[in-house]
């Protein structure tokens, strides 16, 4: 069972996806969607670079204790994005031929760190 984070989380997680939205664009890449949603999951940011498909994963955190946010894509969140990707590709059959990958934007007070492939499908 999920549950809803409280809305100044929310909040912060938004603000977040579109600090991580401007960076990514202002280094070239372009929006496709933002907040996939299906079943399986949801994918924060979907962008384009070159022909590249770029799947985002935002995390925020407001420090780095407990490993920060980049150690919060655990293996576990790295299948369910990898599911959701593969659901999103179903979906868009024109973008399936593109080659993709997977990054995270890390997200603190103080800093973004932009992990480029940041996993791979095993």
């Amino acid at each position: 069972m999920t549950t809803t984070p409280p809305p100044a989380a929310q909040q912060q997680g938004q603000t977040a996806e579109t600090q991580a939205c401007h960076h990514l664009q202002q280094q070239g890449l372009t929006l496709i969607e933002r907040n996939y949603l299906c079943r399986l999951g949801e994918i924060d940011l979907i962008m384009k670079e070159g022909q590249s498909l770029i799947f985002v994963e935002v995390r925020y955190r407001s420090s780095n204790h407990f490993g920060g946010a980049a150690a919060s894509v655990d293996p576990r969140k790295q299948a369910k994005l990898i599911n959701t990707a593969s659901h999103y590709l179903q979906q868009h059959p024109a973008l399936a031929q593109h080659p993709a990958r997977f990054d995270v934007i890390a997200i603190t007070p103080t800093t973004l760190e932009w992990i480029r492939d940041a996993f791979q499908v095993a």
